[in-house]
C-alpha cells in the first residue's frame, strides 16, 4: 500500500503541481474547479438528504410524530430546493464535465478560465444565502415557489431563497457557455462533430437548454420577490395579478430543467456501457440525434404539468401529446444501449453496475412518465406520492446512479488512485435495492390516493410508508459508503495506470492524474470514440492506439 503523503514524489500533475491554499482558491485549471465544485455540491447533497430523511422517519407513524407541522413543511421544502438547484442540476456538468470536457476534445483548458472560477463562488454565494433562509427562518412554500402561497402566506426569508436562485442561475449560465465555446472552438486536430464522445454531445444539448432555459426562471423568480417586496399585481390574484402565469414561467423552465438534470446522466452512461461491454456503442449518430431531439422537445412539454390547473381540453390534448413524442428520443437511447450489452463481453465492475441500475430505473420512471403525461389518468394522480415515485426514479434513481457511475469509472482518472472494488459493488447493489423499497411503494400509495406534503396520512397507508422508510435508511447507508472507501483511496489504494479500463477516448491517453496542461502535444484524432477491433478483442482508442 501507498500513502497519499507520497503525491509529491510523482511526476508534476494538477494534484502536486502547487499546494497552497490560494492555489485552489485562485486556480483557474479547469480540474481544479472541478474538485471544488466535487466539494461544494457534496455537502448540499447531505444537506438535501438529512432534510429527506427527517421526513421518512416522520412518516413512519400515521400521526406523525417526530415533526410540527411548520417544520415538517420546511423540511420538504429544504429537500427540494437544495437537491434540485444545489446538487441535481450541477452534479454532472460541474464536476464530471469540468474535469472531462477538454480532455475528452484534446484541449488544455476552457473556453474562459476564469468565468469557469468565478462560476463556482456564483455558486457558493447563492448556496450560503439559501441555506441562510432555510436555516434561519425556514421556507414552506415547497420548492416551486407556487404563487399566492410564496407572495402572501409565507415568511420573509421566501425573498432572500428566490433572491439565492436568482443568482444560482448565474453560474449555470456560466458553465453552459464555457462548455458551447469550448466544444465550438477548441477541439483538436481531427475531431469532427461525429468523432465527438457522446458525454460531450450530452453536455452540449445541456448547456443549450441551460442557455435558453434559466433566464425564464430568472425572470419568473425576480418577479415573485418584486411582488413580495413592492405590492406589485403579478401573480397573486388579490392584487389583479393571475397564479397561471407564473405556472407557465415556472414550468416553461422546470420540464426542460429536467432534461438538465438527465441529459449529461445519458451521456455518463453511453461512455461506461460501450467500455465495460467491450463493444462500440449501436447506433451512435442515433444516439447524437436522439440527445438533441430530447433537448428541443423538452421546451413544449411545460403544460403537462398543468392538467388540473385549467388550462383548456385542446392544450390538455397538445402538451399530452407533446410528452409522449419527447418518450421516443427516449426510448431510443434505452434500447441503443441494450443493443450495445447484446453479445458483450460484460464486466460487472462498479460503474457498470451503476450504469445498469440507471437503465432500469430510468425506463421505470420514463413508462410511469407516460401515465402521468396521459390527461385522464393525471386528474386521478396529480399531487400524489406517484407523481414523487416517478419525478425521483428519473431525477435520483436515474441521476444520482448515472453521477455515481461517472464518479467511479473516471475517479482513477481524477485522483490517480483505484478503490475497493468489493465495497463499490456492494454500495451499488445495496443503492438499487434501497431505492426500489423507498420509491416503489410510494406508485402504490399514489395510486390509493394518499396526496403528497401531508404532515399525517390515513391508518390504512402505514404498512406502504414504513417499507418506504425502511428503504430510505438502506439508500441512506448506500449513499454514505462511496464517502468512505473514494477517501480511504486516496491514502492507501493502489495507483491507477493511466488508462485501468482499457477504454477509448482522450482522457485515457494522458497520465493518471493528468498534468497540469492535460497533454504533453495537442493530440490528433484519427478514430472515432467508440471504434472496436474485433480481431483482437480490443477498443481502438482515438489516436490510433490499440488497448487489448
Amino acid at each position: 500500500m501507498t500513502s497519499f503523503a507520497d503525491t509529491a514524489a510523482l511526476p508534476k500533475n494538477y494534484l502536486n503541481e502547487r499546494w497552497s491554499v490560494r492555489s485552489w482558491l485562485l486556480t483557474t485549471d479547469h480540474k481544479r474547479i472541478a474538485l471544488l465544485y466535487f466539494a461544494s455540491i457534496t455537502m448540499f447533497f447531505f444537506i438535501g438528504g438529512f432534510a429527506a430523511t427527517l421526513i421518512r422517519l416522520h412518516l413512519v407513524v400515521p400521526s406523525g410524530g417526530l415533526l410540527q407541522p411548520d417544520t415538517y413543511n420546511r423540511m420538504f421544502t429544504m429537500h427540494g430546493v437544495v437537491m434540485v438547484w444545489f446538487f441535481l442540476i450541477p452534479s454532472i456538468p460541474a464536476t464530471l464535465g469540468n474535469f472531462l470536457v477538454p480532455l475528452m476534445i484534446g484541449a488544455r483548458d476552457l473556453a474562459f478560465p476564469r468565468i469557469n472560477l468565478a462560476s463556482w463562488y456564483v455558486f457558493n454565494v447563492s448556496g450560503a444565502m439559501v441555506l441562510l433562509a432555510l436555516f434561519m427562518g425556514g421556507i414552506d412554500s415547497g420548492w416551486t415557489f407556487y404563487t399566492p402561497l410564496s407572495t402572501t402566506y409565507t415568511n420573509g426569508y421566501v425573498t432572500l431563497a428566490l433572491l439565492a436562485v436568482f443568482i444560482n442561475g448565474f453560474s449555470t449560465l456560466m458553465t453552459a457557455l464555457n462548455f458551447v465555446v469550448t466544444v465550438h472552438k477548441m477541439r483538436a486536430p481531427g475531431m469532427s462533430w461525429f468523432r465527438l464522445p457522446l458525454f460531450i454531445w450530452a453536455l452540449y444539448a445541456t448547456s443549450i437548454v441551460m442557455l435558453l432555459a434559466t433566464p425564464v426562471l430568472a425572470m419568473t423568480v425576480l418577479l415573485v420577490a418584486l411582488e413580495r417586496m413592492a405590492g406589485v399585481g403579478i401573480f397573486d390574484p388579490a392584487l389583479g395579478g393571475d397564479p397561471l402565469l407564473f405556472q407557465h414561467m415556472f414550468w416553461f423552465y422546470s420540464h426542460p430543467a429536467v432534461y438538465i438534470m438527465i441529459l449529461p446522466a445519458m451521456g455518463v452512461i453511453s461512455e461506461v456501457i460501450p467500455c465495460f461491454a467491450r463493444k462500440p456503442v449501436f447506433g451512435y449518430a442515433g444516439m447524437t440525434y436522439a440527445l438533441m431531439a430530447i433537448a428541443v422537445i423538452g421546451f413544449l412539454v411545460w403544460g403537462h404539468h398543468m392538467f388540473t390547473a385549467g388550462i383548456s381540453v385542446f392544450s390538455a390534448v397538445v402538451f399530452s401529446l407533446m410528452s409522449f413524442l419527447v418518450a421516443v428520443p427516449s426510448a431510443i437511447k434505452v434500447f441503443n444501449w441494450t443493443a450495445t450489452l447484446h453479445k458483450g463481453r460484460i464486466s460487472f465492475q462498479a460503474p457498470m453496475l451503476y450504469a445498469l441500475g440507471f437503465i432500469g430505473l430510468f425506463t421505470v420512471g420514463g413508462l410511469t412518465g407516460l401515465i402521468v403525461a396521459t390527461a385522464a389518468l393525471d386528474i386521478h394522480l396529480q399531487d400524489t406520492y406517484f407523481v414523487i415515485a416517478h419525478f425521483h426514479y428519473v431525477m435520483v434513481g436515474g441521476a444520482v446512479s448515472a453521477f455515481f457511475a461517472g464518479l467511479h469509472y473516471w475517479w482513477p482518472k481524477i485522483t490517480g488512485r483505484l478503490y475497493h472494488e468489493i465495497w463499490a459493488q456492494i454500495a451499488a447493489g445495496l443503492m438499487f435495492l434501497g431505492f426500489n423499497l423507498t420509491f416503489f411503494p410510494q406508485f402504490i400509495l399514489g395510486y390509493l390516493g394518499m396526496p403528497r406534503r401531508y404532515y399525517t396520512y390515513a391508518p390504512e397507508w402505514q404498512v406502504w410508508n414504513v417499507l418506504s422508510s425502511a428503504g430510505a435508511s438502506i439508500l441512506a447507508v448506500a449513499y454514505l459508503m462511496p464517502l468512505f472507501y473514494l477517501s480511504w483511496s486516496l491514502f492507501r489504494a493502489e495507483r491507477a495506470a493511466p488508462n485501468p479500463w482499457r477504454a477509448t477516448g482522450l482522457e485515457w491517453q494522458t497520465t493518471s492524474p493528468p498534468a497540469e496542461d492535460n497533454f504533453s502535444r495537442t493530440p490528433t484524432v484519427t478514430e472515432g470514440p467508440y471504434e472496436y477491433n474485433s480481431s483482437t478483442g480490443g477498443c481502438v482508442a482515438q489516436n490510433g492506439a490499440l488497448y487489448e
